[in-house]
């Protein structure tokens, strides 16, 4: 999720063409990639969603570094995408992964209208699910918990993203938190709280390598050991 800006923001920028690396990462479904970015470059910050001042750099700090964490998800993965705000990193991931089912969850209706929206204009069919409401909410969680993996991009501090969305995860299921170059340090930072709220980092993994515009940092969170749960790898 990026901040939002005041709606009415300037859309003057033309929308970035496509790296290199956008071929390589979304393949057949490029296309479908480029209209997101065009939506982005302009509705996107008509609307308030994203910064005028982050179309330039569309595709290497939001696009690119979403699509790329599908490389930790197995084929036919449910996702839930906690704090979508413009789709991110849900709707990249959606994209490049036909396979997927993903869920994106947010709070605000002018963008969970822009979600809406988008989803269907890029014709992602029924496996493409926008949810309004907190993941904290109980609503929500009847409505996308037990999930195996659950996604979340500059929403909020570990500990606290860890407390909102441990309750959706299945007993078996992954916290995705993509944190860019603050990842080891959140880790050392938050550790002592999120074992207390019941979870433990499993790995921070470096995804997207084989294309330098894209890599980022993740970390990988699950609930602590307990009976009949695994003690090391991922489900």
């Amino acid at each position: 999720m990026t901040s939002a800006e005041r709606p009415g923001a300037s859309a003057s920028v033309c929308t970035p063409a496509a790296p290199p690396a956008a071929a390589a990462i979304f393949g057949d479904h490029l296309d479908a990639a480029v209209r997101f970015a065009h939506r982005l470059a302009t509705d996107g910050v008509t609307r308030g969603l994203i910064g005028p001042r982050e179309v330039e750099r569309l595709w290497k700090r939001h696009i690119l570094n979403s699509a790329v964490v599908t490389e930790l998800l197995p084929p036919r993965s449910r996702v839930v995408d906690v704090g979508s705000g413009a789709g991110l990193p849900g709707l990249p991931m959606a994209i490049r992964r036909p396979d997927l089912r993903v869920d994106l969850v947010e709070p605000m209706l002018r963008r969970t209208e822009f979600l809406t929206e988008v989803s269907t204009e890029l014709a992602l069919g029924d496996r493409v699910r926008v949810i309004r409401g907190r993941a904290e909410e109980k609503a929500v969680r009847s409505q996308v918990g037990s999930a195996e993996w659950v996604t979340a991009r500059a929403v909020a501090p570990l500990d606290r993203l860890v407390k909102w969305c441990l309750p959706l995860l299945s007993p078996r299921g992954r916290l995705l938190a993509l944190k860019g170059r603050t990842a080891e340090d959140e880790t050392a930072e938050h550790g002592a709280a999120m074992g207390a709220l019941g979870a433990v980092v499993e790995d921070v993994r470096r995804v997207g390598e084989t294309e330098p515009d894209a890599a980022t940092w993740v970390i990988v969170v699950r609930r602590a050991p307990g009976p009949g749960l695994p003690r090391k790898g991922r489900a």
